[in-house]
């Protein structure tokens, strides 16, 4: 079956409900059990890991299964797990996956949250953390030590868009006994298919491309079957849920997801491409460019590209830059992407990097291209240089 195909189909069951289209939202916390026979087969079908069978809200709705079962199928996992947000997802699948006296190797282009998290929170609890430079592929093997467990990667980084080279990492790592755990959020599951990879948990902010419409917040973990029950157990343990109408916004999301994605792949390059032609870019930082130093990466191993880039703007004055995001009237000034507008938002990771130094002293910009028609986001950048010009120019000499 195509992709595009298994986007509309996977997950749905129209003859167990009825037959409506979309697997409606089930709200629910107590769920009643006719005799105690019913009772007992149920806890056995859950004892068995059945996919679907559950005796309590909080492990799960038809809603929640309707969406774990697509997103498996779509990445190529075994099994999928629901969390009320990308972050949640992260921090559960690291918490089942690592214990005390263990140690991680993180890429240095990681999602802060997720750092912190693994510095400020599991580093409590004993967990050693050691960053290693995005861009060292099998070179990582020089940082492996006996009692690393895990190797985190992210690729693209969702900020410097570093790509990393995942199946020689996968392959140190697995001679090693680690485990590979990928947030991939911004390859989605179309755009790179993670466990034919070597990574063995795939981690999605579904909050972006899933949901699409940047109305709800939602994380999925998929797994392997070796990994899936430390991540059921743990999820259970910590007592993670998440909201079935936020589950049903994803469900909705899915099935517009291909073509929403090949429209900010295509936008996002052209936009990102025309701000390479111009003056006042020290760099443009997008994957499916051909100046991108990963470009070979990602033409390997991804099927696409996102929306989400970066440019580095020439050294210009704060009061220069300022201008340039207030002018804009289509770029909103806001956290989070994926969703059908388009943001900007600046940023500097100088001060966490620890081994991949960021080179560039301009002011850095995330951009999400969204759903508009290119050629008027190409205005409003445009609109937008030329207020920084207004700032930063000399001023005109007038004749006496």
């Amino acid at each position: 079956m195509k992709e595009k195909t298994r986007l509309v189909t996977a997950g749905r069951h129209p003859e167990r409900f009825a037959g409506l289209v979309n697997t409606p939202i089930f709200r629910g916390s107590t769920i009643l059990h006719g005799t105690m026979a019913e009772w007992e087969e149920k806890k056995k079908r859950r004892a068995a890991d059945e996919p679907g069978a559950t005796t309590y809200g909080r492990f799960g709705t038809p809603t929640h299964h309707a969406l774990e079962e697509a997103i498996a199928e779509l990445e190529g996992g075994y099994r999928s797990q629901v969390f009320p947000s990308g972050l949640a997802a992260c921090a559960t699948a690291l918490t089942a996956l690592l214990a005390a006296g263990d140690h991680v190797l993180l890429t240095d282009s990681a999602y802060s949250p997720t750092r912190t998290f693994l510095t400020r929170v599991l580093g409590r609890f004993g967990v050693e953390v050691t960053i290693y430079d995005p861009t060292s592929g099998g070179g990582i093997e020089a940082s492996m030590r006996p009692n690393t467990r895990v190797v985190y990667v992210e690729s693209p980084g969702s900020e410097t868009f570093e790509m990393q080279d995942i199946p020689a990492i996968a392959a140190v790592a697995h001679r090693h006994g680690a485990k590979v755990v990928m947030d991939n959020t911004w390859g989605t599951p179309l755009f790179f298919k993670p466990f034919e990879h070597g990574v063995d948990v795939s981690i999605q902010a579904a909050t972006k491309y899933i949901v699409g419409h940047s109305d709800a917040m939602l994380g999925i973990v998929t797994c392997t079957e070796e990994t899936w029950p430390l991540i059921k157990r743990t999820t259970q343990d910590l007592g993670q849920t998440a909201g079935p109408d936020d589950v049903y916004l994803a469900l909705r999301g899915l099935r517009t997801m291909n073509v929403r994605l090949q429209q900010h792949w295509k936008s996002g390059v052209e936009v990102a491409s025309w701000l390479e032609t111009r003056p006042e870019v020290e760099k443009v930082l997008h994957p499916a460019l051909p100046s991108h130093p990963g470009h070979a990466l990602w033409k390997r191993d991804f099927l696409g590209a996102a929306g989400l880039f970066a440019v580095v703007l020439k050294p210009a004055s704060p009061a220069a830059v300022e201008a340039f995001i207030d002018s804009l009237q289509l770029f909103g000034i806001g956290v989070s992407w994926g969703g059908y507008e388009s943001l900007v938002i600046p940023f500097n990771p100088s001060g966490d990097r620890v081994t991949a130094k960021w080179p560039y002293t301009g002011q850095a910009l995330r951009l999400h291209v969204g759903l508009e028609d290119p050629a008027d986001l190409i205005a409003d950048l445009e609109g937008g240089f030329a207020a920084l010009a207004e700032i930063d120019s000399p001023p005109v000499a007038r004749r006496a």
